[in-house]
């Protein structure tokens, strides 16, 4: 099931699921996503909140935590069971048979995870088995679209209109309605297309049109200790904070470790999340009396140290992080036509047909509650297929980047121009 944001693709394939469930006895499903971690706040929500709820007040169902032999799911009072999980810790849920299984965002997905989930369709415990999924809509080449060009999927398209909490019977917006759908009328290319109108388009002018999420996000595996790390920093309150953890594999290849993307918080708030993340409190640690505490007081690092922290050139902003982590920055080079050529050729398959640079998918560290409701970029993997040249009124092409949801694609733009040129100033000495 394909469409825009909010029409309520999520809510009719859980209740899809739920009801094969309790027609049949001994039926075993599956609510699957590519990342196990961002089930826990969408599709689980749903399913807990609306779709299940009278029937665990019934007592009909209950949730099993899992063991080291089964995943985790919902166990019926007739017997069927309906897991959950995701295909970056598949292992448990890929041991099992199943009568159906719902992926929720099925572009998230590879096409090898798609075909693996298809070969456990085989319980047999209702009359047909079924992979069914919803998604919005991605670039019109997506493996999952050309599969249901060539007959293989059915693609069912999903409307507004179609959600009661959008559009009453008579077809009017509700209040909720109006503004949710103020929301997606202000998303602008791309977005706007899919989100808004559940178009299956590519962005005009995308300047990093050899990323491909299927080759440059990974699943994330224990990064060794002694790869060296560096953070990239893009200020910001209104629009995204950003702080990366890139390392650095011995053949010189980057990937995201974490990453922190929030809006509405200051920088000594963000300095605590970033040491969060690789540190821990000491505690025997007595702070002298009488002296200012900071964020890196009482910590013990527990992870590797950068050894850069390259910044945008917010002096106030960077006084404030290096007092808050005891530990100086440098001031980025932001010369943008050759950081985003650095950036390019980082993306392209190297000799050996692997690229030098790659996301962790779960990389970020806590989803902005915020950026999801306006349906902004929440982290750097979703700002890259929308980060397009500037082609307005008088802009020569491929020259400048809009400035508009490009945090975290700048500050990985710091880090890659401090790594190629050493932060050397594009400067030319006239004799």
């Amino acid at each position: 099931m394909s469409g825009p944001a909010g029409t309520g693709k999520s809510r009719a394939c859980l209740e899809k699921l739920h009801l094969l469930a309790l027609l049949n006895p001994g039926m075993r499903g599956l609510i699957v996503r590519k990342t196990a971690v961002s089930l826990g706040s969408t599709a689980l929500v749903t399913w807990t909140k609306f779709v299940i709820a009278e029937a665990q007040a019934a007592g009909d169902v209950e949730w099993y935590g899992g063991s080291q032999q089964e995943a985790a799911g919902y166990r019926y009072r007739n017997g069927s069971v309906i897991n959950v999980g995701g295909m970056d810790k598949a292992t448990k849920i890929m041991s099992s048979e199943y009568d159906a299984v719902y992926v929720q965002e099925a572009i998230e997905l590879s096409e090898s995870d798609w075909d693996a989930i298809t070969t456990r369709l085989r319980n047999g415990a209702i009359s047909f088995q079924q992979i069914f999924a919803d998604t919005n809509p991605d670039t019109p080449t997506h493996w999952l679209k050309a599969r249901c060009d060539r007959g293989i999927c059915r693609m069912l398209d999903s409307r507004h209109e179609d959600n009661p909490v959008l559009f009453d019977g008579d077809g009017r917006l509700t209040e909720r309605g109006l503004a949710y759908m103020a929301k997606l009328d202000n998303l602008t290319g791309p977005r706007h297309a899919r989100l808004r109108r559940g178009l299956w388009v590519a962005a005009e002018g995308q300047i990093y049109d050899g990323y491909e999420p299927a080759t440059h996000l990974v699943d994330r595996f224990p990064i060794p200790a002694n790869w060296a790390r560096y953070w990239a920093v893009d200020f910001g309150y209104t629009n995204p904070f950003v702080c990366q953890c890139w390392a650095v594999d011995p053949d010189g290849r980057l990937y995201l470790e974490w990453e922190v993307y929030r809006t509405r918080r200051t920088v000594d708030q963000h300095a605590v999340t970033m040491l969060d993340q690789v540190t821990a409190p000491n505690p025997e640690y007595r702070h002298p009396p009488g002296r200012p505490r900071h964020a890196h007081h009482g910590r013990v690092w527990t992870a590797p140290k950068p050894r850069l922290i390259v910044c945008d050139h917010d002096a106030e902003g960077r006084a404030v992080l290096e007092r808050e982590l005891g530990m100086r920055t440098t001031a980025a080079n932001k010369t943008v036509a050759e950081g985003i050529q650095a950036m390019q050729k980082r993306m392209r398959p190297a000799g050996d047909g692997r690229p030098r640079w790659h996301m962790l998918r779960d990389a970020v560290v806590e989803r902005d509650p915020e950026l999801d409701d306006v349906k902004k970029p929440a982290c750097t993997a979703e700002e890259i297929p929308g980060y397009v040249w500037d082609t307005g009124a008088g802009k020569a092409i491929k020259e400048q980047p809009l400035k508009l949801d490009d945090h975290g694609c700048d500050a990985a733009r710091y880090l890659v121009m401090e790594l190629e040129h050493g932060g050397r100033p594009n400067v030319r000495w006239l004799g």
